[in-house]
C-alpha cells in the first residue's frame, strides 16, 4: 500500500529558514504583552491584597504563608498543563493549524477565571480560579512559545526571544500603573487585565498563518505515550537536561528574589502603605535595564552566535541583586539591584529561550518538549511564594530568603557551563 505523498511545501518539522517579519514580530510581542500583564499584575499586586482583604491575617508573616499556599497550589497545575498542551497542540490537525486552536482556548480560559476570580470572597474561591487562572496561562504561553521553534531560524531567535522577555516587564509596570493610578478595586482589575488579554492577543491569533498538520503524519495518542512523553532522559539528550535543570534554578532564584518585594517593602522596609507606590518606581527601574538586556542581549547573541556566556553572567548579575537585598536592606540599595536583576533577568530570558529551542530532542515534539521547558520557568514562579513564606517565616526576616535567592542563581549559572552542543 502507497503512503500519501504530501504538497512539496509541507514543513512543519524541518528547520524554518525564512525570517520573520516585523509585522510578525510586532503582533508576537503585543500578545505576550497581554499575557504577561494578565499574569504578572496579579502575582505583584492583585492577588497579595485581595488574600489580605478576605484572610485578614493578625500577622504579615500568616498573609505570605496564605499567598504561597495559593501560589503553589497554582503551580501543581502548571505542572500538567503545560506539557500536556504542548503535546496536543504538537498533534492537532485543525484547518486553523496547530497552535493557533490552542491559544485561543487558553485565552478564553485565562480571561473567564480571571474575571471571576475578582469575584471571589473566600480563599478556597481564590484558589480554585487562581489555579484556573494559571492554566489559561500555560496554555496560551505554551502554544505561543512553540510558533518560536516552528516559524522563527535559529539565526533570529536572540531577538525574538526578546520580544517575549521585554513585554513581561513592560506588561509589569503597565499593568501596575493602571490599577494603581486609576484606583481600581481588585474586581475591576481582575477584569480590566482580562479584557486586555484578549485586546492584546486575538490579533495574533487571526493575523498569523499556522501551518496545518495533515492527519496522516499525527503522531498516535495514548495516555501511555503522553506519559512517557513527559520524560526526557537527559543522559541520552544531555544538553537538554542540563538547560532546563539551569532555568528552573534561575527562575527559582529570580522568582524568590521578586514575588514577595511587595512584602519586603512594607514590612521589611518597613514603608508600610507607601510600599505600593516604592514597588512602582523599583519595576520602572527593572522595565528600563531588562527591556535593554532582553533585546540588545538577545540581537548580539545572534550575530555572534554564541549563548552560554550571556546565560552564565546574566545568572552571576541576579545573584549580586540578591546579595545586595539580603545584606544593605535599604530602599537606594533596592533600587540599584533592581537595576542589576532586570540587566540580569533581561539577558538570561531572551538568550536562555533562543538556547532551548536549540537543544530540543525531536522536531516532531518541539510543543511538548517547549512545554516542559517552560515548566521550568511558570513553576518555579507559583512555587517560590510558597517556599519563600517558609524561608521568611522560620528566619523571621528576609535576608534568608535573598541569599536562598542568590545561591540558586549561582548554581543555574554553573549548569549551563556542559551543554556542549549550543556555543
Amino acid at each position: 500500500m502507497t503512503a500519501p505523498t504530501l504538497p512539496a511545501a509541507f514543513t512543519p518539522f524541518a528547520e524554518p529558514r525564512r525570517k520573520v517579519s516585523a509585522r510578525w514580530i510586532a503582533l508576537f510581542a503585543t500578545a505576550w504583552l497581554g499575557i504577561w500583564m494578565a499574569q504578572l499584575t496579579p502575582i505583584q499586586l492583585l492577588l497579595p491584597q485581595q488574600i489580605d482583604e478576605l484572610f485578614k491575617p493578625k500577622d504579615w508573616v500568616s498573609s505570605v504563608v496564605a499567598f504561597g499556599i495559593i501560589s503553589g497550589i497554582a503551580g501543581a497545575c502548571a505542572l500538567i498543563v503545560y506539557p500536556l498542551t504542548g503535546a496536543l497542540s504538537d498533534r492537532t490537525t485543525s484547518r486553523f493549524g496547530r497552535r493557533r486552536p490552542w491559544i485561543f482556548i487558553g485565552t478564553l480560559v485565562f480571561a473567564i477565571a480571571l474575571f471571576l476570580l475578582g469575584a471571589q470572597t473566600s480563599i478556597v474561591g481564590v484558589g480554585i480560579f487562581w489555579s484556573l487562572a494559571l492554566s489559561g496561562f500555560c496554555i496560551i504561553s505554551a502554544a505561543v512559545t512553540a510558533t518560536i521553534s516552528d516559524q522563527v531560524p535559529v539565526n533570529q531567535r536572540g531577538f525574538v526571544s526578546g520580544w517575549v522577555s521585554a513585554p513581561q516587564a513592560v506588561g509589569t509596570v503597565l499593568g501596575l500603573v493602571l490599577v494603581l493610578a486609576l484606583v481600581l478595586t481588585t474586581f475591576v482589575g481582575y477584569t480590566l487585565m482580562a479584557v486586555l488579554l484578549i485586546v492584546f492577543v486575538v490579533p495574533f491569533v487571526l493575523l498569523i498563518p499556522d501551518e496545518v498538520l495533515p492527519r496522516v503524519l499525527r503522531a498516535p495518542f495514548t495516555f501511555g505515550s503522553l506519559l512517557r512523553g513527559f520524560w526526557v532522559n537527559p543522559i541520552r539528550f544531555p544538553d537538554f537536561g542540563w538547560t532546563l535543570l539551569g532555568r528552573i534554578l534561575v527562575n527559582l532564584g529570580n522568582a524568590l528574589g521578586t514575588t514577595l518585594l511587595l512584602y519586603f517593602l512594607m514590612y521589611g522596609l518597613g514603608l508600610g502603605k507607601a510600599a505600593e507606590d516604592d514597588l512602582l518606581i523599583l519595576t520602572m527601574i527593572y522595565l528600563v535595564f531588562f527591556i535593554a538586556a532582553a533585546l540588545g542581549f538577545g540581537k548580539l547573541s545572534d550575530r555572534i552566535g554564541q549563548r552560554k556566556v550571556f546565560v552564565y553572567a546574566a545568572a552571576y548579575l541576579q545573584a549580586l541583586a540578591a546579595l545586595l537585598l539580603a545584606f544593605a536592606p535599604a530602599l537606594s540599595v533596592a533600587m540599584v539591584a533592581a537595576g542589576l536583576l532586570g540587566l540580569g533577568y533581561g539577558c538570561f530570558m531572551a538568550v536562555d529561550q533562543a538556547l532551548a529551542t536549540q537543544v530540543l530532542p525531536d522536531s516532531h515534539s518541539r510543543g511538548k518538549d517547549l512545554g516542559i521547558m517552560n515548566i521550568a520557568t511558570a513553576v518555579p514562579q507559583a512555587f517560590a511564594p510558597l517556599l519563600g513564606a517558609f524561608l521568611v517565616a522560620a528566619v523571621g526576616g528576609f535576608t534568608g530568603l535573598f541569599v536562598c535567592s542568590a545561591i540558586a542563581a549561582t548554581l543555574g549559572g554553573l549548569a549551563i557551563l556542559p551543554i556542549k552542543g549550543v556555543r
